[in-house]
């Protein structure tokens, strides 16, 4: 979530002179939550841990969304899900100077533990910053820089660690809940649906949730610690660092996809009834199946050759489908196959009921897609009931 990767090398020499062993009793470790920004990988915002010791002049952030882009085939691993991610501890000061740079809100908690806890807690840390440790496998729903912190708050704590029961008027999907951070951006949101599978369609739990900033603040803002039967906040109450207008810029109408798509789908329809016994038609169909085999190698691509879990069982592989390259070579080749343009026809259209049956499957800017996917295929499908087909029949 942030990279910054500038220093680690100079916190990493005065952090081991830091022995767990020796830690002052003047520890404060406090959890950082961080607003979102306008850079993809930034939209959900960020958490990271904050350990002060005024007595040694230690004030430094642990921060596991650090990656590197000069990873070697940086782009190809992350399409793989195969980067990898690392902890990095860095000053407070550098940390806050890049917020505040970017014009991001910051709030900082407190985390209330004792003194047996913050030493436990340096030990965790220093095992987490071992050259064995310090990477990890970065996954966006269950090990990212949230719920590492989660993770850590739950060893350290253990079973004294207490969390609200679920509600059930208050669950929500995985796919919901990174919704509500896409909605000012619509293309951004559009793509995320094409590309998530079922598996963001589970109801996420009160633990979760977690996975993202906000809702780690949050949830462990409402998570006590009973000690000796007595029942302590978690964490305390939150003190603003920094503070900006929220960054949320709402796209204009015309240019959200799914009017974009309904204009498009509009200008289709006209064209195959003006042009539909003319050649223009095959230039058109051309384009528009060329985009649609793009888009169904990616969707096989991330369902089935990928390690993102996110992106497996994806019920928009139904019409964005291997079938389009087929429909693709009879278009440029000027093939009369009817077949591969009827399986085309039929998967969409099986794939509209069954977006009633799963519930936040469909994002509303496919309909118009998948209408315009429609409507081509089934006029080289050579339907009868199709007005476009029969001239396109009679043309061959």
């Amino acid at each position: 979530m942030k990279r910054i990767f500038f220093s680690i090398i100079l916190t990493f020499l005065f952090f081991f002179t830091l022995s767990a062993s020796d830690q002052p009793a003047d520890t404060t470790v406090y959890l950082i939550t961080c607003a979102s920004g306008n850079e993809l990988y930034s939209l959900w915002g960020h958490s990271a841990l904050r350990v002060i010791i005024p007595s040694s002049k230690f004030d430094m952030v642990y921060n596991w969304g650090v990656f590197d882009f000069n990873t070697p085939n940086f782009a190809w691993k992350f399409a793989k899900g195969r980067l990898d991610y690392m902890l990095g501890v860095y000053s407070y000061d550098l940390f806050i100077r890049d917020y505040f740079m970017e014009n991001r809100s910051v709030i900082s908690q407190r985390v209330n533990l004792t003194e047996v806890e913050k030493l436990r807690l340096m030990i965790l840390l220093n095992e987490n910053m071992k050259p064995e440790n310090r990477n990890y496998r970065y996954d966006f729903l269950y090990d990212n820089c949230s719920t590492r912190i989660r993770d850590i708050m739950e060893k350290l704590i253990g079973d004294k660690l207490i969390y609200p029961p679920d509600e059930p008027q208050h669950t929500a999907t995985f796919r919901d809940q990174i919704g509500i951070y896409t909605k000012s951006a619509p293309w951004t949101k559009m793509g995320i649906d094409l590309l998530l599978g079922t598996p963001v369609d589970k109801q996420a739990s009160f633990r979760g949730k977690m996975f993202l900033p906000n809702d780690l603040q949050r949830n462990l803002t409402s998570a006590i610690i009973n000690r000796d039967r007595k029942m302590n906040p978690l964490l305390s109450s939150s003190e603003t660092l920094l503070d900006f207008p929220s960054q949320e810029v709402k796209a204009p109408l015309y240019s959200s996809p799914i009017v974009v798509f309904a204009i498009l789908f509009i200008l289709v329809v006209f064209l195959s009834a003006r042009f539909s016994i003319s050649s223009f038609m095959t230039y058109i169909d051309i384009a528009l199946f060329l985009i649609f085999s793009i888009i169904a190698v990616i969707m096989v691509f991330f369902g089935f050759f990928t390690d993102h879990v996110e992106t497996r069982l994806n019920l928009n592989i139904l019409w964005f489908n291997p079938f389009l390259l087929l429909c693709l070579w009879c278009v440029i080749k000027g093939k009369k196959e009817t077949l591969w343009f009827r399986i085309v026809f039929y998967a969409g259209l099986i794939f509209l009921p069954v977006l009633i049956i799963v519930p936040g499957a469909l994002n509303p800017s496919f309909l118009p897609v998948i209408l315009i996917l429609l409507l081509r295929s089934s006029a080289r499908a050579g339907f009868s009931w199709n007005p476009f087909s029969t001239a396109y029949i009679q043309k061959d």
